[in-house]
């Protein structure tokens, strides 16, 4: 097998191989004595065929596994012998072919970049940080408190906010329409729970108050009969209760599973605090991102580029269509976008190559512990459905595998970060919360440009 190397342009590497004719002959007797041995046919005994009969029925079949094992063999020797780490699937093309002769063929293949990783230690970066305040910790106990409201009975008129427990009649043309009868409905005043108009028509009404309650249905109502039309509900109110909020106390903490109501307030300043560093986290990724795109350049394989580019503005094209077009693209060219694009996109790629390059030479890798780990903060985005999720990943390997990417690139992240020295900068919760390309802070390394609708599923940004 002879490989020769025709073409070195950047990242580009043409070879032709030419595995020779006899080469391809000897692994094709040798296939079909295997064959032979144990071939059973009508008039032979099992082992005694001839040759010429085995070859006849099982040649074309066994030249094609040769050929396909000779184009795998030759392109992984072109690889093998060159030291060269491909960054996509090879191409291969068969250039000449005949039966009995020698078999030509081409391999195109585009390289990883040689990537000098800078020191990561000499990386200086500023985290922001926030503290959550007692003020939201009292807001959401607050909205605890409020989903787990009870009611009393009033004898004064309704107001919005109020529970009227109803009977009803629904009347379309003085005929009572199915499914607009309901008895002893509680009904909160202001909710929107019914049709537009009708609760309106409660408010300032006392228990035993009847009520001619006239409505129109909206013309997306999802019964056709009644969708656009008018209706009259014959409304009997049969109880006032005004809303009793719950006290925050011991109490309302054991409704929602905590012994009281000091571990509830820590579990609310947890969970808030765990959203808060989150944000936190992002944001430092985002400034350490930019300062690896600062301080690396080296050429991208073209492929990888282009379809990263293809698959944004695909996207691109996608939301514009559908009316979700990034605001910052308004008014702007196609010509235009594409720059900008190609740009986010010749970032990605370069900076994808160079996580991977990091985690390479500093043996990093997705563990099924940390798989496992993956799939269970997965199975929590879906309450009551975990097991559904739990088998979805145990049963589908390329889910699995589009996990593992994330993850691999948030283990790079944190190994980054342990090298590297970062400054913990206290402020406010709604500065942390800003956007940070509306209000960026003064010391900040520059930002990517903002293009969220094409890179919403995307990691390396």
């Amino acid at each position: 097998m002879q490989v020769t190397e025709i073409n070195a342009e950047g990242l580009k590497r043409d070879f032709k191989v030419v595995v020779p004719a006899g080469h391809l002959e000897t692994k094709m007797q040798a296939k079909l004595a295997e064959i032979a041995r144990t071939v059973a046919m009508p008039g032979f005994r099992p082992g005694k065929v001839p040759m010429a009969i085995v070859r006849k029925k099982y040649g074309p079949a066994v030249m094609g596994e040769i050929l396909e094992g000779a184009v795998n063999e030759g392109t992984g020797k072109a690889l093998t012998d060159n030291a060269l780490r491909p960054a996509m699937q090879p191409k291969v093309e068969i250039t000449t072919y005949a039966e009995g002769g020698d078999l030509e063929f081409s391999v195109a293949v585009e390289v990883l970049p040689e990537i000098t990783i800078m020191d990561l230690s000499t990386l200086a970066l500023s985290r922001d940080k926030a503290t959550a305040p007692d003020s939201e910790v009292d807001e959401t106990l607050a909205r605890i408190a409020e989903r787990n409201e009870s009611s009393e009975p009033v004898k004064r008129a309704a107001k919005d906010g109020d529970v009227a427990v109803i009977d009803f009649v629904g009347k379309k043309d003085g005929v009572a329409f199915p499914g607009g009868t309901g008895e002893g409905y509680s009904l909160k005043l202001g909710s929107n729970t019914f049709i537009p108009g009708f609760e309106a028509q409660l408010v300032g009404k006392k228990a035993g108050a009847e009520v001619l309650v006239e409505v129109t249905f909206p013309a997306e109502y999802g019964n056709d009969d009644l969708a656009g039309k008018p209706a009259t509900f014959d409304v009997t109110i049969k109880e006032v209760r005004a809303p009793k909020p719950a006290e925050i106390d011991d109490e309302l903490a054991k409704t929602v599973g905590l012994e009281s109501l000091d571990a509830l307030k820590t579990a609310i300043r947890d969970e808030i605090g765990r959203s808060l560093d989150g944000i936190s986290r992002m944001r430092l990724k985002r400034t350490l991102l930019d300062a690896l795109a600062a301080a690396h350049d080296f050429p991208i394989p073209p492929t990888m580029f282009e379809q990263e580019f293809e698959h944004i503005w695909k996207q691109v094209e996608e939301d514009k269509a559908a009316g979700r077009q990034d605001p910052s693209d308004a008014g702007k060219s196609d010509d235009e976008l594409k720059a900008e694009y190609k740009a986010l996109s010749e970032r990605r790629v370069r900076l994808g190559l160079l996580l991977a390059e990091i985690g390479r030479v500093n043996n990093i890798t997705v563990t099924q512990d940390d798989l496992n780990r993956g799939i269970m903060a997965e199975a929590r985005n879906y309450p009551g459905q975990e097991h559904m999720v739990l088998q979805y990943y145990q049963k589908n390997q390329e889910a699995l595998e589009n996990l593992r990417a994330p993850l691999y690139e948030e283990k790079v992240i944190d190994f980054i970060i342990e090298m590297a020295k970062v400054t913990d900068t206290e402020i406010s919760v709604e500065d942390l919360r800003k956007d940070p390309d509306e209000a960026p802070a003064a010391d900040a390394a520059p930002a990517k440009p903002k293009k969220k609708a094409a890179a919403k599923k995307k990691t390396a940004e």
